[in-house]
């Protein structure tokens, strides 16, 4: 399966509001069983686990978010947020990276990984 290439920071606000969403379905679906209510309540109780879950993980990137280093991106000029060694213009798309090292190697996200920096 193809995926399109994006921020880390976006992937994670993107898994996020999945989480939302599919909370919200699976509460929707507990409705469904209203004769049972075991099970519907077991419904509502995971469907709102997902949803705190997901507020959980918007929280955790918030406070990510402030951690990173803002750039220019040189593509589109806009400022862009860059968590880690590699990662893509929020706006763009485009690879960017702040290690000398990587400028003109393509993009590859195993640059990010502890065992790439030892090598």
């Amino acid at each position: 399966m193809f995926l399109k290439k994006s921020s880390k920071i976006n992937k994670f606000r993107t898994f996020a509001l999945l989480l939302v969403f599919i909370g919200i379905a699976i509460m929707y679906a507990g409705i469904f069983f209203k004769s049972h209510v075991i099970i519907m309540t077991i419904f509502m109780l995971l469907g709102f686990i997902s949803v705190i879950l997901s507020s959980g993980i918007y929280l955790w990137v918030g406070m990510l978010s402030t951690k990173t280093v803002k750039v220019i991106c040189p593509n589109c000029g806009k400022p862009t947020k860059i968590l880690g060694r590699v990662d893509m213009c929020m706006s763009c798309n485009e690879p960017l990276t702040l290690d000398p090292n990587l400028e003109g190697k393509p993009f590859d996200i195993k640059y990010n990984r502890k065992s790439y920096k030892k090598s």
